[in-house]
């Protein structure tokens, strides 16, 4: 049975340095690092995927800050507060939106094929995802109710879900399927993130319902109706991108 951990991994000249934003600055590089060696199979460069990462990154962890404070805005009391992520407080929904944004600006800049770079780094950020998760166990946070489970773990004496853990599983399961079905499969740009797009939101809808923290629209949890919104479009987007490749492959 796991019991939360220090949160803090070490201190430089009195400032504390968390596990939690290790755990997301590794995820992150590690992403990166994939990334620029899957490159090559999608006629793109390393320095295309440094380029991006260098607007992605930043842009998507303050998209991710910035959803998070929006939802819950009665918690901050000054700019000082919104902007210390270090004890948590990041919203993974806000930073793929903002992160697709800046994927979308630079591709556009660039003139690199959208679909075909999100089918490039979907599946490391997956990965990234799932280490990014075991922040949240050092920070005691996005945990599930109550448990009997032999897994569940103790957070302030109380045994409960493990929901980072059971997130974190599944994203390493997601980052092997699709970097085998990107490598194997995959028939048409756009279909690697579509596959992203649905498994990790069904996966997100079924966690999002056993965890206290949840974002809410109104008595909704957001995280599950933005879920059910995006295994929508990822059906329509396979199939559509689907029909289109077949369509372009029987005119030639």
């Amino acid at each position: 049975m796991l019991h939360q951990p220090d949160p803090i991994a070490f201190e430089i000249f009195g400032l504390e340095i968390r596990w939690y934003g290790i755990l997301i600055a590794l995820g992150m590089i590690i992403a990166v690092l994939i990334s620029c060696k899957r490159a090559p199979k999608h006629g793109l460069t390393d320095n295309d995927v440094l380029d991006l990462a260098l607007w992605m990154l930043p842009i998507g962890v303050i998209g991710a800050r910035l959803y998070y404070v929006l939802f819950n805005h009665r918690y901050y009391h000054s700019l000082a507060d919104a902007l210390n992520i270090r004890a948590g407080g990041l919203a993974i929904h806000g930073g793929l939106i903002f992160g697709f944004l800046a994927v979308y600006f630079v591709c556009k800049h660039k003139k690199i094929a959208l679909l075909n770079m999100a089918d490039l780094i979907i599946p490391s950020v997956a990965l990234a995802q799932a280490i990014g998760r075991w922040g949240n166990f050092f920070n005691g946070e996005a945990h599930g109710g109550p448990t009997d489970l032999p897994w569940g773990i103790i957070v302030d004496g109380v045994k409960v879900h493990p929901t980072f853990l059971y997130e974190s599983i599944w994203c390493v399961l997601l980052f092997i399927f699709l970097s085998y079905f990107d490598l194997k499969l995959r028939t048409a740009d756009g279909q690697t993130f579509a596959l992203y797009m649905i498994f990790y939101s069904v996966e997100r809808f079924f966690v999002e319902g056993l965890r206290t923290d949840s974002l809410m629209i109104g008595p909704f949890k957001q995280a599950q109706v933005l879920s059910i919104c995006a295994i929508i479009a990822g059906i329509c987007l396979f199939v559509y991108v689907t029909k289109k490749g077949d369509s372009s492959n029987a005119k030639k």
